[in-house]
Order: C-alpha cells, then sequence, then structure tokens
C-alpha cells in the first residue's frame, strides 16, 4: 500500500507535466510572432497560421484522441502522444520557412490532441476515490496555468534568447516524460473497443470547420465568405454526425451522456468562462502594451495576479467540491470572473494605473481557481468510471471552441466600438478604451450566463463512503443505458 501511496505523486506528475507543455503552446507563440515574421519575410495571412495550424487539429482530434485511448489502451495513446508532440517541437525549431514551421505546428496539434484528453483519465485512475477531485483539481490548475502562463514565457524566452527556443525547451521534457509515463503509468482501456471511424471523421471535421470559421470571422468579420463558408460548413457536418451517432450502435460519444444535467450544463459553464477568459486576456494584454507603454514580457508579468492566482486556489476549492457541490462552486467561479470583467470596464481609461488593476485581477484568478478545480471535477463524476475518456474528449473540445469563439466576438465588438483600430498600437488611447470596454462589458454578461447554468446543477447526495459523491450521478448514467 505505502509502494502505491508512493507512486501517486509521480503519476501525476507524469500527466501533469506532458499537458502544461500541451497548453502553454496554445498561446507561447504570440509575444514571438514578430520575431518570426522577420526571420521568415512572411505576410500577415501567412503568420496567423502558426498559431492556426496548432489550434485547428488540436480541437479537431481531441475526441479522435480519446476514442483511440479507449481502444488501444490510454497509456500508449499518451505516450505517442508525448513523442509526437516532442519531435514536432524539434521540427518547429529546425524550421527553414514559414511553410515548414507551420506544417510542424499541425504534428504538434495532432500530438497535443493524444496527450489532452486521456492525461485527466490517468490522472484519476492514479489517485483513490477520496483524491479523485483533488487529482481533477491539480490537473485543471496546471491546464490553465499552461495556457494562462503562455505569452509570459514566449515573451521571457523570446526577449532572452530567440523564438526557437519556444520550441526546444520541449525537447528535454518530452524526452524524460516518456519513459517517466511508463514506469508510473498503468495502461487502461475504455469498456467500448469498437473504434467509430465515421464519427471521428464527421466531428474532427466539424470542429475544424467550425474554429476555422470562427478564426475568419476574428480575422476579417462575420460575413466574410470563410467565415460563413466555415460555419456554415461545421452545422452540416454536426448535424451529419448527431443523426450518425444516433443510428450507430456503437456512437462515438453516447447521446444519453447529453441527458446527464451535470455534464450537458458544466460543458455550458466551460464554454462561457473561457469564451469570457480569453477575449478579455487577448485585449487586456494588448492595453497593457498599448496605452499602458508596457513590454510584452513586462505586461505578461502583470497578469500574475491574475494568471498565477488558480496556483493556490485549486487545491483548496478541490477540497470543497465534495462538501458542497461541483455546481456552487462553479456559479461562484463564474460569478467572480464576470464581476472582475465588469469591474475592469468600469475603471477602464487612458490614463489608468496597473495598481487600479490588481484587485479585479486577483478577484478573476480566484474566479478560474474555482472552475478550473470543480468543472472537470463534475464533468468526471457525472458519467461512468469507462466513460471519463470520452467525457474529458467532450469537455476540452467545448473548452478550446470556446476561447476560440470569445477571440472572435469580442474582436468584432472591440472593432466595432474602437471604430477601424483594430489593435492597441494601431488605435488611439481613447479609441482601443472604449473598443475594450464593450467587450469587456459583452465578456461578463456571457460569464454570468455561465453562473446561472451552474447553479441549475444539483449537489449529488454522498454515496456509502465519504469521497464517494460520484455514486449518484453514476447510477443515472447505468439508468440510461439500461433504458436504451
Amino acid at each position: 500500500m505505502s509502494q502505491k501511496k508512493a507512486a501517486v505523486p509521480w503519476a501525476l506528475l507524469a500527466t501533469s507535466v506532458p499537458m502544461f507543455m500541451v497548453s502553454l503552446d496554445n498561446l507561447v507563440v504570440t509575444n514571438a510572432l514578430a520575431d518570426i515574421a522577420r526571420d521568415f519575410r512572411t505576410t500577415q495571412p501567412e503568420l496567423q497560421w502558426v498559431v492556426n495550424g496548432y489550434v485547428l487539429p488540436f480541437a479537431g482530434l481531441l475526441l479522435a484522441g480519446a476514442a483511440l485511448g479507449d481502444r488501444i489502451g490510454r497509456r500508449k495513446v499518451f505516450a505517442w502522444g508525448i513523442a509526437l508532440f516532442t519531435v514536432a517541437s524539434a521540427a518547429c525549431a529546425l524550421a527553414g520557412s514559414i511553410g515548414e514551421l507551420v506544417a510542424a505546428r499541425v504534428a504538434q496539434g495532432a500530438g497535443a490532441a493524444m496527450i489532452l484528453p486521456v492525461s485527466l483519465t490517468l490522472a484519476v485512475a492514479a489517485v483513490t476515490e477520496k483524491r479523485r477531485n483533488l487529482a481533477v483539481g491539480v490537473w485543471g490548475g496546471v491546464n490553465g496555468l499552461g495556457i494562462a502562463f503562455g505569452p509570459l514565457a514566449g515573451g521571457l524566452v523570446t526577449q532572452g534568447l530567440d523564438w526557437t527556443w519556444i520550441f526546444w525547451i520541449n525537447v528535454p521534457v518530452g524526452v524524460a516524460a516518456v519513459p517517466l509515463t511508463l514506469w508510473a503509468i498503468k495502461e487502461s482501456k475504455g469498456a467500448q473497443r469498437h473504434l467509430d471511424v465515421t464519427g471521428m471523421t464527421l466531428v474532427a471535421a466539424a470542429v475544424v470547420a467550425a474554429v476555422w470559421g470562427v478564426v475568419q470571422a476574428a480575422e476579417y468579420g462575420w460575413s466574410h465568405r470563410g467565415a460563413v463558408l466555415g460555419l456554415g460548413t461545421a452545422a452540416v457536418l454536426l448535424a451529419a454526425f448527431v443523426v450518425w451517432e444516433r443510428r450507430t450502435s456503437r456512437p462515438l460519444v453516447p447521446l444519453r451522456m447529453y441527458r446527464l444535467p451535470a455534464f450537458l450544463l458544466s460543458n455550458v459553464v466551460s464554454l462561457t468562462m473561457y469564451f469570457g477568459v480569453f477575449g478579455s486576456i487577448f485585449f487586456l494584454a494588448q492595453f497593457m502594451q498599448g496605452p499602458m507603454g508596457y513590454s510584452p514580457f513586462e505586461a505578461g508579468l502583470r497578469t500574475l495576479p491574475w494568471t498565477a492566482a488558480p496556483m493556490a486556489v485549486v487545491p483548496a476549492a478541490s477540497l470543497l467540491v465534495d462538501r458542497i457541490g461541483g455546481g456552487v462552486l462553479q456559479a461562484v467561479g463564474c460569478a467572480l470572473q464576470a464581476a472582475a470583467l465588469a469591474w475592469f470596464a468600469l475603471i477602464l481609461g487612458p490614463g489608468l494605473s496597473y495598481a487600479a488593476m490588481v484587485a479585479p485581477m486577483a478577484l478573476a484568478g480566484v474566479g478560474m481557481g474555482l472552475v478550473f478545480a470543480a468543472n472537470p471535477a463534475t464533468v468526471i463524476a457525472s458519467v461512468d468510471e469507462s466513460e471519463h475518456n470520452t467525457a474529458s474528449g467532450v469537455n476540452n473540445t467545448v473548452r478550446e471552441f470556446g476561447g476560440a469563439l470569445g477571440i472572435a466576438v469580442l474582436t468584432t465588438v472591440f472593432t466595432h466600438s474602437a471604430g477601424r483600430a483594430v489593435g492597441g498600437r494601431q488605435a488611439g488611447a481613447a479609441e482601443f478604451t472604449a473598443g475594450l470596454e464593450s467587450a469587456l462589458w459583452l465578456g461578463a454578461g456571457v460569464v454570468a450566463l455561465g453562473a446561472v447554468a451552474a447553479l441549475l446543477i444539483r449537489h449529488p447526495r454522498r454515496g456509502s463512503a465519504a469521497g464517494e459523491p460520484q455514486s449518484r450521478p453514476r447510477s443515472r448514467s447505468a439508468e440510461f443505458a439500461a433504458a436504451e
């Protein structure tokens, strides 16, 4: 027993470190794009694919990665994903042209899609029932930390070394992570061993088309033919996916999962929370670099009251999930986040001091921490153990799409309110502030809707043992399975 307890920290480390790399690489290149453009003498439309080349396959293949883990082994897929991500990172650093860099980023995104969904399932399987919520909270906190620290890490490395080191630092980590994974983590598979290739293809294509459409909308406007074509194609493919899932005997995502209120509402919370957070941080970082005059690294450093707060909040909040319920914690987290965004909107002005931003940043960070701890824990607890991988894949896909959608929609609102100004360095301080204020109010409203959705999640009655609050949702899932 003591040997098993000793192995738990290593298993959590083995699942957390690769997942941190994956999350970090979402936005790590944002502060290096100027240097990349200079080195490759590239155009802005080509440059955006350094970011989008990673996001599209990452978001589109998350469910496929989860399904592969259930079919051939989660540890195996996790290790393969780390290996692919590591090789692709080296290819990014060695790229001799913008085309090679984008191709390597696509491979990185595919590797990331194999790592992220199974990492949560493996982390949960490594601990006892009593410590499950803590493991999920650690997972959520590390994931959020990677996303939040991406721009800061990118700015620091680019400013101190060279942009290629953004990718080189992944290589030794990946090389060490593969043997650690094989040693510290036990292999496991899902009960559903059939691979729904048609469903995987349809949902991957639908997510890629949707994210493509959202990215085009953020870049050129919602009436642009790329945005209309992408979102229209996504709607058709999603409808085809639903029809197929209803007809097939072994669906990729059992439709009964969407009849579970905790599962459905927690995914609504994910969508709204990441909509507000991604869109707001995107513009507040520009505000600090534009009207406030900070360098990329200085701006990233000054967001730490927001981005680092979850590190302290997540462990404590994870211990409260069983006591007061994941829905309540998610509701409070969303409410704090919405209040912080509204606070920013109220105090914004061309002469705003950094000191005035610290309190709302800290409030936003606490809200993020509560959601990071409770959201994945509630999603996992709402389904059977054999469906953890699928639930994680759905939740991660919703979050990625929510973040992309938030940036696109708030960009539209910002651009409309600020006139023709597109970014902090191009707009005057007054115009930029007007655009940001409108965007923040919308972000606050959407996140507040997430708080309402979270309040509708019932706190399950305790099971026969303390630390088994999941028994109630699981029995509902089993009832639906029996009914079908």
